[in-house]
C-alpha cells in the first residue's frame, strides 16, 4: 500500500508540473525562513542559559522609588554583598562585581605593549558562583590575592603570545592616574557567544574598594552588581521576601527595595515599567517567532488552493478509486501522503537554501549561528515538517476524498458557496498579513530615519572619543593645547561621561524650594574647559567653563531639564548644595539627548572636575576628517610611545542603542518580501482554480462576442474585491501595531495616511500583476477546445 501510495504521488507531481514546482517553491521558502528563524529563537532562548545551577543564580535588582516612578536597576551598593553573606543563610555564595561596557576604560599591557581591554572587578566567589573554565589556576582561588589578575585565553595570547606560561607574569593597569602592577594567577576559558555578560580581565574587588574610597562603600552609593546562589530547595520569591528591607534597615533614609531575578533571564526580560516587568528582548523573540507561524501558514494556504484547484482534473481518479471500493480513509492517507513528501522535499531544499543564506543571516542579525544536526535540530525541523505537512495537507485531503463517486464520474463537481469563500477566505488572510508586513517595513525604515537625522542637540558627527592614559593622564592640559594645534582639529576637551547613554547620576543635590521627600537623579557628567564647545552643546543662559574665571571647581552648569525640574527662576548666580558642598550656577544648556530618543531628556549638570575625565573629546573639522586622524595619530604616538591609539567615532556609538532595530527594519524587509512572493503564488492558485472551473463560460462568452479585454477584467474583478478585503482588514490591524511598536519611543515619527495607502496600492498592484497573468491566458483560450471538453 505505501509503495503504491507512493507511485501515485510520484505520477501526480510528473503530471502536474507547473504545480508540483510552485508548491516546492512556497513550501521551500517559507520552512528556510522558519529555520532561519528558528536558530535566531532558539540562540536567543539559551543566552546565559549554560552555566551550571542556572536556575539558582540570581541577580539582587532595586527598586528605587524616584520623583517621576520607580527605577529598576541593577545596581547595588558595592557594600551589600558582604552584608548579605554574613545575614542571609539561604544564600550559598555571593559574588559582587563592577563592569564597564566601554572597552577604552581599561589599559592593560606588559612592558611597552599596553592594550585596550575590557575588564571588571570580581569578589573572589564570583567565578565558583558562575562556573567558570580555568585553563591555568584555580577558579576558587584566583584573585584571594589581591594583586593578582585573571585574564582570558583570548587576552593571554594578545599579551604573551600564548596560554602556556601566562602565569606568573606580571600586567601593568592603569585607571584614573592609579598605575598598578598584577601578577597573573589564572587563565579562565573564554565564555561563548550567547553569553550577555563577557569580558577579558578581571580584578579584585577589592582593587575597586581603593578606587572608589570610603565615599564609594555606603548604603547609599550604588554601582556595583550583587549575585547570589541559592542553597538547593531554596525558593527565591521567599528570599526576595526576607531581603526586601534590607537596605532599608541600614540606611533608614533609603527609598530602595531588593529583590531576585533570575540571572539568565535578564536577557531576555531585561525592561520595566514602574516597577513592573514590561517584556525586553522577548518581544522581538515573539515577533519573529509569529512571523515564521504566519509565514509557514501563508505557504501552507498555497498548498491548499493549488490542490483543490487540481480538484477538477483528479475528480475522475478519486470517482473510479471509490467506485472500486477505496475507503475515504484510505483516500484521505494518499492525499496526506501526497503532503507529507512534498513537504520533506522542500525541507530538503529549504536545509540547502538555509546552508547557502546563513551567512548573510548571521551578518544581518549580529550571530554566528550554524546548523548542527544535534538531535535538538533535527527534532525540530522534523516537528516543523509534520506539522506543515498536515496542516498544508489536511483540507485538500478531506476536500477531495468527500466527492461522490456517482457525481464524479459523470465529470461534474458542484462547488458550494461555503468551499467558494472558504478558498478565498484563506487568500484574503494571505494579503492580509502581507498589508501588514508591508506597512511595518515602511514605519520601521521611517522610524529609524527619524532617529538617524533627529537634531540630537550636540553635533555628533567627526566627533572622535579615546582614553587618556599613560603620559596623556599625566599632562592632560599640555596634550589636549597640543592637539588643538594640529590642522584639521576644530577642538579638543575631555569628560567622564559617553554623552549617548546614562552612565552616572546622582541624587545628592539640595536647592531652595526642593521638597525634602522628593529623590531626584541628576545625570553627573564631569567636564574639562571647552568640552560645551566641542561638542556643540548650546548655552541658552550664563556661560560654560573657563580658564579665564580661575578655578571652576566649586561652579556647576545644568540642562532645561534639571532647572524645570528644581523649579527655578533665573537660575544664573543662584547657589544649590551637592553632597553638602556649595556650588554656584554659571550656565544653562539646551536639552539634548545623552541616552536614545527611547528615553524622555532627564535631569543632567555639568561640574567641572578633569581628574574624573575617563574620555579625550575631540572635534574634526569637515572634509579633513582622515588627514586629521592621520596627523593625530602620528602626534599621539610621539607624545605616548608605548600606547596605541584607539579612538572611536561617536555617531557610531550612538548608533548601538539603535541595533535592534535596524536589525528588524533588515529583516522585516526581507519577510515581507517573501510574504508577498508566497501570497501571490497563493492568488496565482486561487486564479488557476477559477479559469480552469469557468474555461467552458469563457469559451461561450468569445463565441457570443466578448473581447479578450472583457474577460481579463470579468476574472480580475472578482480577485480585485479580495484583495480590496484584505486591505480593508489588514490596514486596521497594521495602525494598531505600528502605534504599539512606536510607542516604545520617547521621540517618534507620526504615522501619516500615505503609509497605510501605500501599502494598499502595493499589494493591490502586486496582485493586479499575478492575477492578471492567468487572466491573460485564460482569455487567449480557442473558444472550440473548451466548448468540445465533456
Amino acid at each position: 500500500m505505501i509503495r503504491h501510495n507512493l507511485l501515485l504521488v510520484f505520477r501526480n507531481f510528473k503530471r502536474f508540473r507547473s504545480t508540483f514546482f510552485i508548491n516546492l517553491i512556497g513550501l521551500s521558502a517559507g520552512l528556510a525562513c522558519a529555520i532561519l528563524i528558528f536558530l535566531w529563537v532558539s540562540d536567543e532562548l539559551a543566552f546565559d542559559k549554560f552555566r551550571a545551577n542556572d536556575d539558582r543564580i540570581f541577580s539582587v535588582m532595586t527598586f528605587k522609588k524616584m520623583a517621576e516612578g520607580i527605577e529598576t536597576s541593577s545596581s547595588t551598593p558595592a557594600i551589600l554583598g558582604a552584608a548579605l553573606e554574613q545575614e542571609i543563610p539561604e544564600m550559598e555564595y555571593i559574588a559582587s562585581s563592577v563592569g564597564f561596557k566601554d572597552p577604552y576604560e581599561f589599559s592593560i599591557g606588559t612592558g611597552s605593549k599596553h592594550v585596550s581591554a575590557v575588564g571588571q572587578f570580581v569578589s573572589v566567589n564570583y567565578f565558583k558562583l558562575f562556573s567558570y573554565t580555568f585553563l591555568q589556576g584555580d577558579g576558587n582561588t584566583v584573585l584571594a590575592d589581591k594583586s593578582a589578575v585573571v585574564v582570558s585565553d583570548v587576552l593571554a595570547k594578545r599579551l604573551f603570545g600564548s596560554i602556556a606560561g601566562a602565569v606568573g607574569k606580571t600586567i601593568d593597569w592603569e585607571l584614573m592616574g592609579m598605575k598598578k602592577q598584577f601578577t597573573v594567577s589564572g587563565v579562565f576559558e573564554t565564555l561563548p557567544l550567547n553569553a550577555s555578560d563577557k569580558f577579558e580581565f578581571a580584578l579584585s574587588f577589592e582593587i575597586y574598594k581603593d578606587v572608589v574610597g570610603e565615599n564609594g562603600l555606603s548604603w547609599g552609593n550604588f554601582g556595583s552588581n550583587t549575585y547570589a546562589l541559592l542553597k538547593e530547595g531554596t525558593h527565591n520569591e521567599a528570599v526576595s521576601e526576607k531581603i526586601a528591607g534590607f537596605i532599608k534597615k541600614k540606611d533608614p533614609e533609603s527609598h530602595v527595595t531588593l529583590f531576585l531575578k533570575r540571572y539568565s533571564d535578564r536577557y531576555l526580560h531585561g525592561r520595566y515599567e514602574g516597577g513592573v516587568e514590561a517584556g525586553g528582548r522577548i518581544e522581538y523573540v515573539r515577533l519573529f517567532s509569529i512571523i515564521a507561524i504566519f509565514i509557514l501558514v501563508i505557504a501552507c494556504i498555497n498548498f491548499m488552493n493549488l490542490s483543490t484547484a487540481q480538484a477538477a482534473t483528479r475528480i475522475k481518479e478519486v470517482g473510479v478509486r471509490k467506485a472500486i471500493g477505496a475507503a475515504r480513509k484510505t483516500l484521505i492517507i494518499q492525499h496526506l501522503s501526497e503532503s507529507m513528501l512534498m513537504t520533506f522535499l522542500a525541507l530538503a531544499v529549504s536545509i540547502l537554501a538555509v546552508d547557502l543564506l546563513l551567512p548573510l543571516f548571521n551578518n544581518m542579525t549580529g550571530k554566528q549561528l550554524s546548523l548542527s544536526f544535534n538531535w535538538t535540530m533535527v527534532g525540530g525541523l522534523t516537528g516543523i515538517a509534520v506539522m506543515t505537512g498536515l496542516l498544508a495537507g489536511s483540507y485538500p485531503a478531506l476536500y477531495l476524498s468527500g466527492f461522490n463517486p456517482a457525481t464524479v464520474l459523470k465529470g461534474k463537481l458542484n462547488t458550494s458557496v461555503g468551499e467558494l469563500w472558504a478558498r478565498r477566505g484563506l487568500v484574503v488572510f494571505q494579503f492580509s498579513l502581507s498589508v501588514i508586513f508591508i506597512v511595518a517595513v515602511l514605519v520601521v525604515y521611517k522610524q529609524i530615519e527619524f532617529v538617524q537625522n533627529k537634531n540630537l542637540g550636540y553635533d555628533k558627527n567627526n566627533l572622535i572619543f579615546f582614553k587618556p592614559e599613560g603620559k596623556v593622564n599625566e599632562s592632560l592640559s599640555t596634550f589636549l593645547a597640543e592637539v588643538k594645534k594640529i590642522p584639521g582639529v576644530a577642538n579638543a576637551s575631555s569628560t567622564s561621561h559617553g554623552i549617548v547613554r546614562s552612565e552616572n547620576y546622582t541624587t545628592g543635590l539640595q536647592w531652595e524650594g526642593k521638597n525634602p521627600a522628593d529623590i531626584i537623579p541628576f545625570e553627573n557628567v564631569s567636564a574639562n574647559y571647552d568640552l560645551l564647545e566641542t561638542l556643540g552643546v548650546t548655552v541658552v543662559a550664563g556661560r560654560s567653563f573657563s580658564e579665564r574665571f580661575g578655578d571652576e571647581r566649586s561652579k556647576i552648569i545644568f540642562n532645561e531639564a534639571a532647572i524645570d525640574v528644581m523649579g527655578l527662576n533665573d537660575p544664573v548666580g543662584k547657589d544649590i548644595e551637592m553632597w553638602g558642598k556649595k556650588m554656584q550656577i554659571i550656565g544653562v544648556v539646551k536639552n539634548f539627548h545623552f541616552e536614545s530618543l527611547h528615553e524622555n531628556v532627564k535631569p543632567l549638570l555639568f561640574r567641572y572636575n578633569p581628574e574624573e575625565n575617563l574620555r579625550i573629546m575631540v572635534k574634526l573639522e569637515n572634509g579633513n576628517t582622515q588627514e586629521a586622524l592621520s596627523r593625530l595619530s602620528k602626534f599621539y604616538a610621539t607624545f605616548n610611545p608605548g600606547f596605541s591609539f584607539d579612538y572611536k567615532f561617536l555617531d557610531q556609538d550612538y548608533q548601538v542603542h539603535y541595533v535592534a532595530e535596524k536589525r528588524v527594519s533588515i529583516l522585516s524587509r526581507y519577510f515581507a518580501g517573501l510574504a508577498v512572493l508566497i501570497s501571490c503564488l497563493g492568488l496565482f492558485g486561487l486564479a488557476t482554480f477559477t479559469a480552469e472551473r469557468r474555461r467552458k463560460e469563457m469559451g461561450i462568452r468569445k463565441v457570443l462576442g466578448s473581447s479578450e479585454a472583457n474577460i481579463i477584467y470579468l476574472l480580475t474583478s472578482d480577485f480585485t474585491k479580495i484583495v480590496l478585503l484584505s486591505i480593508i482588514i489588514g490596514l486596521p490591524l497594521s495602525y494598531l501595531l505600528a502605534n504599539y511598536w512606536l510607542n516604545e519611543f520617547a521621540y517618534r515619527i507620526e504615522l501619516k495616511w500615505w503609509y497605510f495607502i501605500g501599502a494598499g496600492a502595493l499589494a493591490l498592484g502586486v496582485a493586479w500583476l499575478t492575477v492578471s497573468a492567468q487572466a491573460f491566458k485564460a482569455a487567449r483560450i480557442n473558444p472550440v477546445n473548451c466548448l468540445k471538453e465533456q
